[in-house]
């Protein structure tokens, strides 16, 4: 159908250099932020990342079925314990993303999280597709998930995750409005890098993420849709290890993405706690929470951090 016709939109193949080169540097990588030792002399950073989202998934859609529910359910009443006792024994700080909700109906949940010495930070209100809100909808939400996480634990979040691991139009100028420090919901490099929007920079860290380092992809189940687990997880377990010992290699950052009601089964927590025992074997490793490591990028934002040159840039 031709795209003059009213209501349609404009093909992609007719937009004009500017419309198009506009869409791509909307929102850009671009400083990449390794500085050239990491703290303590380590040879290569970690940063564990679980994403409590709990019942919210299916109450973001409406569904209020108890089946639904239940499945939420285990990663706040098995999943989530499971992980904190694991992350203990290791002596491993995390990042918990919670949505708000998720930690309106379990506080002490949300409690835990910091009073062990972990961070909490915002996973929208409800888990709440944000590229489908309009401007003002998303700061209110956001806002109030940052003051919720604020209230219940006493410590304002300073860290975000969208939940669509996306951006709206109006993502980026919310998080830099609210005040924060850092994102992981994007996916320009394997290493943190400064946010740059129209050409400049803004200062936001990014802290990104990828499908190949989360465990969803790999283990969602629906029951009236087509979505099934495919993968064996120790299979799982051989990419994220394989994605850890590149990072060690290569000095640089591996970052993992959980759900406790995804990893938190018995037959898939064990793959996490074979990647920690063989993560934890390197005695050259910082383990550290994403703000943590945001702080430690921003060093070399500040220029007060030497910088060690990209992986391709370097000699073989």
């Amino acid at each position: 159908m031709p795209a003059e016709e009213p209501g349609l939109p404009e093909e992609s193949w007719r937009w004009t250099e500017p419309t198009w080169r506009g869409h791509v540097d909307a929102v850009r990588a671009g400083r990449r932020l390794v500085p050239d030792r990491w703290p303590g002399g380590a040879r290569a950073a970690v940063v564990l990342s679980f994403d409590s989202d709990h019942e919210t998934i299916p109450l973001r859609d409406g569904e209020t079925s108890p089946g639904r529910l239940a499945q939420g359910e285990y990663g706040a009443r098995v999943g989530a314990p499971r992980i904190l006792r694991l992350l203990a024994h290791h002596g491993v700080p995390a990042t918990f993303f919670m949505p708000a909700v998720s930690a309106l109906l379990h506080p002490e949940e949300a409690r835990a999280y910091t009073e062990d010495g972990h961070e909490l930070a915002v996973h929208g209100w409800i888990h709440e597709r944000n590229m489908l809100l309009g401007r003002e909808d998303e700061r209110e939400l956001t806002a109030r998930a940052l003051d919720t996480l604020d209230a219940l634990t006493g410590r304002r979040p300073v860290g975000i995750r969208t939940p669509s691991w996306d951006f709206s139009g109006s993502t980026l100028a919310t998080m830099l409005d609210l005040g924060f420090r850092y994102d992981s919901s994007l996916m320009a490099d394997d290493e943190p890098y400064e946010i740059v929007a129209g050409g400049r920079p803004t200062g936001l860290v990014e802290i990104p993420v990828d499908w190949i380092r989360d465990d969803a992809p790999y283990f969602t189940m629906d029951r009236y849709g087509a979505v099934r687990p495919y993968s064996r997880p120790r299979d799982v377990g051989e990419i994220w290890r394989d994605e850890f010992d590149a990072a060690y290699r290569e000095g640089g950052v591996f970052q993992l993405t959980l759900h406790p009601h995804v990893i938190g089964h018995r037959s898939r927590l064990v793959v996490l706690r074979e990647l920690l025992d063989h993560i934890t074997a390197h005695h050259d490793v910082w383990f550290a929470t994403h703000a943590q490591l945001a702080d430690t990028a921003r060093t070399v934002l500040d220029g007060t951090a030497g910088t060690r040159p990209a992986p391709s840039e370097r000699t073989p």
